[in-house]
């Protein structure tokens, strides 16, 4: 083989690796389903991001996205930190020309807010929008991980759903032999609102061998009458409340002392951003019911 021949191979080489290297550095596709199993795809991970409701404000920040919210809804206010994004908007009502003006390269929605109308306008002018909207225990955990692709925080949001999968597995393998309980939970007072089982709480009630009395209602967080707690007598009613210190739904039951719950005293309050907003801290709220329903079964079996 001739040095020319030699030389002339090498350089077609090098030729080849360099017209490659740039197209294979490009690829930086992010493409997940979102939770209305559609595909959602951006060339490159998001940098410039407009969260739709609170709970996601907060999963960004728990993946280590936060720095790159531009922009997100009122009541976000965890961690710290979400208190310094810019305000869009709030649950029922955005503000299009902020939100355009922001540039976003991906919006974060949820399907069941009040704003979803205005994301779907925004999808409709060309913008990126993923909508999420968990009822299990999985979904949520792969919310992270979707989530996590599209702003490129893969390794932050693997762990988190691993640590999220497994402490829930945890949470369920102490209390899978537990007795029932029955539970009445309240997550809105006026109207009177609760949770079928096709809710995230509900599983979670499940989870700590707790019985909801409205589970097998149609809608996913039906209202229902003072009348209809009274006639299904739960063994515990548990509450958020407006804050997460406000024990006033709660106190509001005691006009009714013929409730085994009110009898029993066995009123129980979780802050609702523990159980309310489908975030890591979730954890937290579900450890809490359990615990409540583990004092409702010792005070019923001290009673007997």
């Amino acid at each position: 083989m001739t040095r020319a021949f030699r030389h002339a191979r090498l350089l077609v080489t090098l030729t080849t690796c360099l017209l490659l290297t740039p197209a294979i550095a490009a690829d930086t596709t992010r493409t997940v389903t979102d939770d209305r199993d559609r595909k959602v795809s951006l060339a490159a991970p998001a940098q410039r991001i407009v969260a739709l409701a609170p709970h996601i404000t907060e999963n960004l920040f728990a993946i280590g996205a936060g720095a790159q919210l531009v922009g997100t809804v009122s009541y976000s206010d965890y961690p710290n930190a979400a208190e310094a994004v810019p305000r869009i908007g709030n649950h029922g009502s955005l503000d299009m020309e902020k939100i355009i003006a922001l540039k976003p390269d991906l919006i974060l929605s949820w399907v069941s807010t009040g704003n979803r109308k205005q994301a779907e306008r925004l999808e409709a002018m060309g913008m990126t929008v993923y909508y999420s909207d968990s009822h299990t225990f999985e979904q949520l955990a792969s919310t992270f991980e979707r989530i996590g692709h599209l702003t490129g925080r893969d390794d932050e949001a693997k762990a988190l759903a691993e640590g999220f999968r497994a402490r829930i597995a945890t949470l369920g393998a102490r209390h899978a032999d537990a007795e029932p309980v029955t539970v009445f939970y309240q997550v809105w007072d006026q109207p009177l609102m609760t949770v079928s089982d096709r809710h995230l709480i509900a599983k979670a009630i499940r989870l700590c061998g707790g019985v909801n009395i409205f589970g097998d209602m149609d809608t996913l967080i039906p209202r229902i009458s003072v009348e209809n707690v009274l006639a299904l007598d739960p063994d515990v009613i548990i509450a958020g409340g407006m804050g997460e210190a406000n024990h006033d739904w709660l106190n509001a039951w005691k006009r009714w002392p013929e409730l085994r719950a009110v009898g029993d005293e066995q009123l129980r309050f979780i802050p609702p951003s523990l159980l309310q907003r489908h975030t890591p801290r979730f954890l937290e709220g579900a450890s809490m019911l359990c615990d409540a329903l583990a004092q409702t079964r010792q005070q019923r079996s001290t009673s007997q």
